[in-house]
């Protein structure tokens, strides 16, 4: 089964055309009727790319099936321990005699080209089917399904709308980017019609969903090594919207959603939120309630129908919050569910995440990757009374980091002292010519580190009492943040 190569096309047709729209709906309802006649009759699936939080929550739900799974990676990391604990048998580094014993391989879209394992598989003849593809497959299963996009976001909004539902008795399916500590883990099966799933929109994945509710949060510059442009980008938004069954729910607040959204207004029911007096959800009376936690109104149609409380810090979670509280409401969710949904939820794995105190040094963790979440994080941070926030950043994937080098500049700068890494490339190779001391020279006073030892050392030596030590990006730099904390212990 090949990747549908076509979508790169799909997205020079018109916005808004009919056939672009029909292509995508067929190509993929075939794509899962495939991948469902395939899961009939095998029980043997090797993941290739096992360890990325996307894939996880997939290989949790399958292994809770029944179906015996292998993996391997290029990086070892906290989920594949987890999914060793499992008894899953999982192989660092990838090589063609891992997929022995396979009958269909699962892959990642962060695959480097000519991997051995694919190449292999496609030689014998066993079947590849995409992450993406598997996805599809699993939320075409559920009458009720709410696909949570955005390039920001996504993984706290899918994790309070979870909250909410399984308060609320529908016993959702859950994928999700992040641990969710609700259900200890990335993703459950569920018992009801109802998936609550993170739509990621990195090689148009989401367009392979069937999404009951497309919820878009925001609309930003990412991926454009993929989408080329931000034009790129919207457009995909656009055909993932169209593919909603029942209605788009999305942020009045953001300039792009709302442009995205103005090629479909009359042919989608689209339900706005926003501090936007034109929204249909209302944002009001936004109070900070201390250490940069937030609470709102949320009204509809001039009436007040319910003040909300966050316990996870940041004002950007304000619209998370109401993207989940409208989803729920829309569900038929009442706000005493809501609010059970927001106390529950102290944060996502990775989603500003505290590993402790020591030596009045606060050690914190965080998944963000783009200029515009390192902003909104450090503004965030900034709020919490600390007296230095320092920003230790991995930069993740060259072409990413060399299109957007004066952004991630500008937003570390909000630090009051910046650590650097080298640049993890991924799937990539460097052939953009870009190196972290590219970052060093636009950022004054910081310093950066070829290893994760010389990072932690720096940064425990010099942080002082009230300081706020935050690691961010999405690579494997949360390891500096355990060293770190270890260090401060010596």
């Amino acid at each position: 089964m090949e990747h549908p190569v076509f979508i790169t096309k799909v997205n020079t047709l018109p916005t808004g055309s009919k056939l672009c729209i029909i292509r995508i709906n067929l190509f993929f309802k075939d794509s899962e009727m495939k991948v469902a006649e395939l899961l009939k009759d095998i029980r043997k699936l090797h993941f290739v790319g096992i360890g990325g939080s996307g894939m996880f929550p997939i290989v949790e739900i399958l292994h809770r099936e029944g179906y015996q799974i292998t993996g391997s990676d290029v990086n070892d990391g906290d989920l594949i321990s987890a999914e060793r604990n499992m008894g899953i048998p999982v192989t660092i580094g990838h090589h063609q005699s891992n997929i022995k014993g396979a009958e269909a391989l699962i892959a990642t879209a962060a695959l480097l080209p000519g991997n051995p394992e694919i190449i292999h598989a496609k030689r014998l003849g066993i079947p590849v089917i995409q992450r993406a593809e598997i996805l599809g497959y699993l939320t075409s299963r559920f009458e009720n399904s709410i696909c949570v996009s955005g390039t920001h976001g996504k993984t706290t909004t899918t994790s309070l709308i979870a909250s909410i539902l399984l308060f609320s008795g529908l016993d959702p399916a859950v994928i999700v980017g992040g641990k969710l500590p609700l259900i200890s883990g990335y993703g459950r099966a569920g018992g009801g019609d109802t998936v609550v799933v993170e739509a990621c929109e990195y090689v148009d994945t989401f367009l392979h969903l069937d999404p009951a509710f497309s919820v878009i949060l925001n609309v930003d510059a990412d991926h454009l090594d993929y989408f080329g442009s931000l034009e790129g980008v919207i457009k995909s938004f656009v055909s993932f919207a169209k593919l909603a069954r029942k209605s788009v729910i999305a942020n009045r607040d953001d300039k792009n959603t709302v442009d995205a959204l103005s090629a479909i207004e009359g042919d989608k029911r689209i339900i706005w939120f926003g501090e936007d007096p034109e929204a249909d959800y209302v944002i009001t009376d936004i109070i900070n309630t201390g250490k940069a936690r937030y609470s709102f109104t949320l009204g509809k149609d001039g009436k007040n129908i319910g003040g909300f409380s966050l316990q996870i810090p940041g004002k950007h979670n304000i619209h998370n919050a109401a993207a989940a509280a409208v989803t729920a409401f829309e569900n038929g969710c009442s706000k005493e569910d809501i609010q059970k949904g927001f106390d529950s939820f102290l944060g996502a794995g990775r989603r500003f995440e505290i590993l402790g105190e020591r030596r009045g040094v606060t050690v914190a963790d965080d998944y963000a990757h783009h200029p515009s979440e390192i902003k909104v994080t450090l503004s965030a941070a900034k709020d919490m009374g600390f007296d230095r926030i320092w920003a230790v950043f991995q930069p993740f994937t060259f072409s990413r980091t060399k299109q957007l080098l004066q952004e991630f500049a500008d937003s570390l700068g909000v630090a009051d002292r910046v650590v650097l890494t080298e640049i993890m490339g991924s799937r990539e190779k460097n052939t953009f010519g870009v190196y972290t001391t590219d970052l060093v020279e636009r950022i004054p006073g910081s310093v950066w580190f070829s290893e994760f030892e010389d990072v932690a050392g720096y940064c425990a030596r010099n942080a002082g009492r009230n300081d706020l030590v935050i690691t961010l990006g999405c690579g494997d730099i949360y390891k500096a943040a355990r060293l770190i904390y270890e260090k401060l212990a010596e």
